[in-house]
Formats: C-alpha cells, structure tokens, sequence
C-alpha cells in the first residue's frame, strides 16, 4: 500500500497541511466574513424580533390592563344606572300609588257627599209627600178645612215625631 509507505506518507501530509491551509486561507479571507455577516446579520434580526415581541407584549398587557379597567368602570357604571333606575321605578311606583289613594279619597268623598246630598233631597221629598198625605187625612179627620197655619203645625209636629223615632233607631 503505497500510501503508508513513509516516504510517501511524509508528502501525503504535507500536501495535505498544505491544501488544508490555502483552503482554510481562502475561507478565512473570503468565505467567513461572509459566512459571519450574514450570522450577524442574522442574530441582529433574531434579536430585534424578540425585542419587537417584548415590546408588542408589552403594549399587550398595558392594553389589556387599560381594557380591563374600563371594563370595570363600565360595570360600575351600569350598576349605578340599574341603581338609578331601580330607585325611578320605586318613586314613581309610589308617586301613583300616592296619586291614586288621593283619587280614591276623592271619589269617595264625592260619593259621600252625593249620598247625603241625595238623602237630604229624599229626606225633604218625604217631609213634603207626608206634609200632604197628614193634611188630607187630618182633613178628613177633622171633616173640615185647616187653614195653612193649622196644617204646618200639625206636619212639623209628625215630622218631628218621625225624625225622633228615626234618630232613636240609629
């Protein structure tokens, strides 16, 4: 084998100490910086994008802090809101239902008076129905005519009889 002969083995290495060198030459001048530009240049784009999304992440939170604080103020608002609305409906419930118990009272003294006014007018209907009715049986009682004095006295006098019996009752 010739290639472990020593004579040829010593040349074998030299040549290839010698090739590993220009190549290594040749990548050192013009492959690395190349090779090492685009590294950099690559690093720096990997590192600008994890400061980007740090910062991106960062506004995140910030946004999401702010949106979770109008969030709750949103949601105290619109408790006040309820509150205010709740506390509408009630006075308003009780302004009507003040309203309508004035009303009623209204009416039922309307009623009242209605009522004692239609007694009073049915209570003198009677006096004067009965007034009539007494002088004519007093007429004919007495089998002569009463002057207009006589049968007054004599309608007072049953009415006053009437009502008394009347209150007596009551």
């Amino acid at each position: 084998m010739p290639q472990f002969e020593s004579h040829f083995f010593s040349s074998l290495i030299f040549w290839e100490v010698l090739s590993f060198g220009i190549l290594f030459f040749l990548l050192y001048k013009y492959a690395f910086p190349g090779l090492l530009g685009m590294l950099e240049e690559r690093e720096k784009k990997i590192k600008d994008s994890l400061d980007q999304a740090e910062r991106h992440r960062s506004e995140a939170e910030r946004r999401l802090k702010e949106y979770e604080a109008k969030l709750a103020t949103a949601a105290k608002d619109a408790e006040a809101l309820l509150a205010q609305a709740k506390e509408r409906a009630q006075r308003l419930m009780e302004e009507n239902e003040q309203r309508m118990t004035a009303d009623a009272e209204r009416i039922k003294g309307d009623a009242t008076r209605e009522i004692e006014t239609e007694r009073r007018k049915a209570i003198q209907d009677i006096r004067s129905q009965t007034t009539d009715l007494a002088m004519m049986v007093a007429e004919k009682v007495v089998g002569r005519a009463l002057t207009e004095g006589d049968h007054r006295r004599l309608a007072d006098e049953a009415l006053d009889a009437l009502a008394k019996s009347y209150q007596s009752r009551n």
